[in-house]
């Protein structure tokens, strides 16, 4: 096992977390809880494997990141008003999580000889925050990587200097740097509150 592979584990965590923290706080049922956990940790993997054409998808194939979600969830229903206490915890954890994830993402665009820009980086935004946006989607709330944060824009940086440093640099030296490189923008943004512009629409007031 691998310091990428560890990263992973601690980012399916943390994902699996924010999950079930999120249902417990839509009041949702025990399985509601549960299927938010398993859908942010592992949706975004699952959609980029459906998308090119890896059936079954490798989270049915290999349940690992299943079972840890599952067994994440079942702890945070049990401690839920603890983990609240540690949110920057969390959020640092989820900001490890959302660099393997892009990491790992880019770098199967490589091993399935994807290696089209456009396709690695797709891939890699797919696997970091997919499973965030259905999360949304399911407790009816806009996907939070609309609105402000600098969060898949870290993940699209990542995963453009993955492409041009994976001819050049041996082995995983290619996914180090993304992981890196996604986490530190995205730590950098949360510490010094960097957002994106939002675009607004004054409104008219009529005489």
């Amino acid at each position: 096992m691998n310091v990428l592979n560890i990263v992973e584990i601690i980012g399916t965590i943390a994902f699996a977390a924010a999950g079930a923290l999120a249902g417990i706080e839509k009041r949702l049922d025990i399985f509601g809880v549960f299927m938010l956990a398993l859908t942010t940790a592992v949706g975004g993997g699952i959609v980029r494997d459906i998308l090119v054409g890896i059936t079954p998808p490798t989270a049915f194939v290999f349940p690992t990141s299943a079972i840890i979600s599952l067994i994440t969830a079942i702890i945070a229903c049990f401690t839920y008003r603890w983990l609240t206490r540690f949110t920057h915890i969390i959020l640092i954890c989820d900001a490890i999580g959302l660099g393997a994830f892009t990491a790992a993402g880019a770098n199967m665009s490589f091993i399935y000889e994807y290696n089209r820009l456009f396709l690695t980086v797709m891939m890699a935004v797919l696997t970091g925050v997919g499973g965030g946006v259905i999360r949304d989607i399911f407790v009816g709330d806009v996907p939070f990587i609309f609105h402000k944060e600098v969060y898949a824009v870290a993940s699209m940086i990542g995963a453009i200097c993955f492409f041009y440093t994976k001819p050049l640099l041996p082995e995983n030296g290619a996914m180090y740097l993304c992981f890196f490189i996604t986490v530190l923008i995205r730590m950098v943004c949360m510490k010094y509150d960097i957002n994106l512009p939002v675009v607004g629409i004054k409104q008219i007031r009529k005489e």
